[in-house]
């Protein structure tokens, strides 16, 4: 009876994990949408309208941040990032299961301590109430806040990465 529990209670923990790393990687999207629609915008009115936006290249750089950490952990989930595997691919699967439980480690606990560290700097960034000295002069602090989360997100899916397979390995 508790094992049938503690199986489901994994099971919803999973699936809105998964709901989660989506979400992320649909803001992701939709922040790439924004980026490049402002930017296009920018264009048109600085050579057909003379009127430059000087905000937009500012903005597409907190962007590009925005996005690589939102979407990290959608493509680890489903193997979709850069991986070298030339030597990987040479070896029986038990060993390959073995170098991936290494490395899914590894990444999580590289992840685990960008989270720790990042967080802490963007409390005291939001204590002390830094901002960008820039054109828009944003508080710095919601800006760096996501590389806590989105390394957070990934050090789970590392995790996540690292039990399947650990299951793989055992099967074989």
């Amino acid at each position: 009876m508790l094992r049938g529990k503690r199986l489901q209670l994994t099971r919803r923990t999973k699936a809105i994990f998964d709901k989660v790393e989506s979400a992320a990687f649909f803001g992701a999207c939709a922040i790439l949408i924004s980026m490049w629609l402002s930017i296009n915008l920018a264009v048109v009115m600085r050579y057909f309208v003379q009127r430059p936006m000087g905000w937009t290249i500012e903005t597409a750089e907190y962007s590009l941040v925005f996005i690589c950490f939102l979407g990290a952990a959608w493509l680890l989930r489903r193997n979709k990032h850069v991986m070298l595997d030339i030597v990987l691919n040479r070896l029986n699967l038990k060993n390959q299961a073995l170098i991936n439980i290494i490395t899914s480690i590894a990444g999580a606990i590289i992840c685990l301590v960008i989270a720790w560290y990042s967080g802490e700097i963007t409390w005291n960034l939001f204590q002390r109430g830094v901002r960008i000295w820039s054109l828009l002069e944003p508080p710095k602090a919601p800006i760096v806040m996501i590389v806590p989360v989105g390394t957070f997100l990934l050090f789970v899916e590392f995790l996540r990465r690292a039990y399947g397979y650990l299951e793989s390995w055992r099967a074989l």
